[in-house]
């Protein structure tokens, strides 16, 4: 069993993961069974380091200094003596043959790798405020090894080899030079972060995940089957059940898989931009096709062909329990299919939030981050495809059910109100597609049933509530409510589409000029947290849009029956524990710069109320 290396309270040099960068951090604990040092970071931040990303501090000092002794490493391995990066190296004599211009050249080569890697001591230098901060405002103090990450791993070992005049005495030994250079600078080694287990777990352990497992599915048959009754009062529960036969049809099923690999089809069709996602924890990044408003543009084209052939979109409408069944069996079998997959899948692929070792908690969050088949997201393609575009589907077949059903020449105001703000809304999702890269479903959560049922059932089926409930409910507004209510929705977009376009421009390039007028807290990730703009007014602003707009596509229901009004009230009970997790990760995750940004915005949704 191999012994512990650094005391509890001890002060070392921790690399911060993800990058090579060290900071101080002070040991707090150490488990015996993951081998893991608990390290505390000046501003107050935790992590979990593996004992290879760790240094002691006499280590670091005695690379800072300018004197002309070998390091450890190397003295094993040559007997060439290597110096300080920040002096350059003693070179051989050169013959007056050599031009000038060359000794240019290789003077030039060495300062640029000395300033890649000298080390920078704390100083109010290299302290930067964010903008608009008082001086009160904390320093980072902490020292760091800066890497020029753009050289080339080749070209790094040269200009270290060059630096310091390395020259091995035997050509076999060339190579276990450049190892060693590799091992004392901590330039090129590839940065592996330490995979550990779920220890904080969410919606309820293993039985809360247990219970949603049927509790989900139960609540989707539920509303489906209340919005069926001529009285939908949730005074007459529970409603007559179905004969379980009449809840099953091959041919819904086939349908619903036609419609699941047409959407498949259409993602990997080669249109569209490919971009890069953010940095998984070994520091690679997944390469996504930017196409879903393609797919959605396919699709209208499609369902516009079966109209044109007189192909009734009511079947829809006639069989929408069989189709929720029909989704539900489907996604449980893929929820089974990912799990099984994410048991041969490497620890670094693994979700932070669903590697808990309980098999049904990592089978509801999703054991395996981003399962892929070659180059095809299964996450990435069903978060917006299958249950976006089929919800746009659905509420256009519950528009022309209302039309035959209630003999309508056009579509009720009430339904056409619900379906041009929903439609607007999964335009904008899918005209800005890229912005899901950066989401917490993406970047934290699993593959697995939370996140399959979510997108193929809850989506399509539940999304779509009020347009089935106008079919056999109908509802007469006048026109002047009519536009109340699309003001208040117009209202809510804006505030949700600036928000979002605010976050996401800001994380993709902070130094744009055009954001030059946000003021932000840096934090020790490198990162900022915005404090002006959306930002400063509430913490999630983004969410805030989005109840307003819930709240604007229930109101055409009227107020006769609380069961359309079920969106907005799950929607506001989502986003606030959805908030509960953003506000428990960036606290772990930023530390004490998230303590100051919730003092300079106390509002996490609602402007002084929550």
């Amino acid at each position: 069993m191999p012994s512990r290396r650094f005391a509890d309270g001890e002060m070392v040099m921790g690399r911060w993961p993800g990058s090579v960068l060290y900071y101080e951090v002070q040991v707090t604990s150490y488990d015996d069974v993951s081998h893991l040092y608990t390290v505390k970071y000046k501003d107050g931040t935790e992590l979990a380091l593996k004992e290879s990303d760790i240094r002691s501090q006499s280590s670091f000092k005695h690379r800072k200094s300018q004197s002309s002794s070998s390091s450890p490493s190397r003295r094993s391995t040559s007997r060439s003596r290597s110096r300080s990066p920040g002096r350059p190296a003693k070179g051989r004599r050169r013959s007056s043959s050599q031009s000038r211009e060359h000794k240019d050249d290789k003077k030039k080569t060495v300062q640029e790798t000395s300033l890649a890697l000298q080390v920078l001591k704390p100083s109010e230098n290299n302290t930067r405020r964010y903008n608009g901060e008082p001086d009160s405002t904390e320093k980072n103090d902490t020292s760091c090894i800066i890497l020029e990450q753009k050289l080339k791993p080749d070209l790094e070992i040269e200009r270290v080899l060059e630096q310091y005049s390395l020259r091995p005495r035997k050509e076999e030994k060339k190579k276990e030079e450049i190892y060693s250079e590799k091992k004392i600078f901590e330039t090129i080694k590839t940065i592996e972060k330490a995979s550990s287990k779920t220890k904080e777990l969410e919606f309820g352990g293993r039985i809360g995940t247990f219970t949603l497992i049927f509790f989900l599915p139960a609540t989707v048959f539920y509303l489906l089957l209340m919005c069926k009754q001529d009285d939908p009062s949730l005074m007459n529960f529970p409603p007559p059940l179905p004969a379980l036969e009449s809840l099953w049809e091959a041919r819904v099923f086939g349908v619903f898989l036609l419609w699941f690999f047409l959407q498949a089809l259409f993602y990997l069709l080669p249109i569209g931009k490919v971009v890069e996602g953010l940095p998984l924890s070994n520091g690679r990044k997944l390469q996504y096709r930017i196409n879903g408003f393609y797919a959605f543009i396919l699709t209208a084209a499609a369902i516009g062909i079966l109209l044109y052939f007189q192909f009734e979109l009511r079947y829809l409408y006639d069989h929408f329990m069989q189709f929720a069944v029909s989704a539900a069996v489907f996604s449980m079998g893929l929820s089974i299919y990912l799990y099984i997959r994410s048991l041969k899948a490497p620890e670094e692929e693994l979700a932070p939030g669903g590697n808990s070792g309980y098999f049904v908690y990592d089978f509801f969050t999703g054991h395996e981050l981003n399962p892929r088949i070659g180059s095809f997201d299964l996450k990435y393609f069903c978060e917006l495809r299958p249950g976006l575009i089929g919800w746009v589907v659905i509420n256009l077949a519950m528009l022309l059910a209302e039309m035959k059903i209630q003999n309508q020449s056009v579509p009720s105001l009430a339904m056409i109100l619900v379906n041009s703000f929903q439609l607007l809304y999964v335009v904008d999702a899918l005209w800005n597609e890229e912005a899901i890269l950066t989401t917490m479903d993406i970047t934290h959560d699993g593959f697995g049933f939370m996140l399959a049922f979510g997108d193929l059932v809850w989506v399509p089926f539940v999304y779509s509530l009020q347009a089935f409930y106008l079919v056999g409910h109908p509802t007469a507004i006048s026109w002047p409510v009519a536009a109340a209510i699309t003001i208040l929705n117009c209202i809510g977009y804006y505030i949700f589409r600036s928000a979002n376009s605010q976050k996401n421009n800001f994380r993709r390039n902070p130094a744009d000029p055009e954001l030059a007028y946000l003021k932000f807290i840096p934090t020790a990730t490198g990162k900022g947290l915005l404090v002006t703009g959306w930002w400063g007014f509430v913490r999630h602003p983004n969410y805030l849009g989005d109840i307003i707009m819930a709240l604007a596509w229930s109101l055409p229901c009227g107020f006769n029956h609380i069961l359309p009004y079920f969106y907005v009230i799950y929607f506001i009970c989502l986003l606030v524990h959805r908030e509960a997790r953003d506000e428990h990760l960036c606290k772990q995750k930023y530390g004490l710069a998230w303590e100051r940004y919730c003092q300079r915005v106390p509002y996490r949704i609602f402007p002084y109320i929550y």
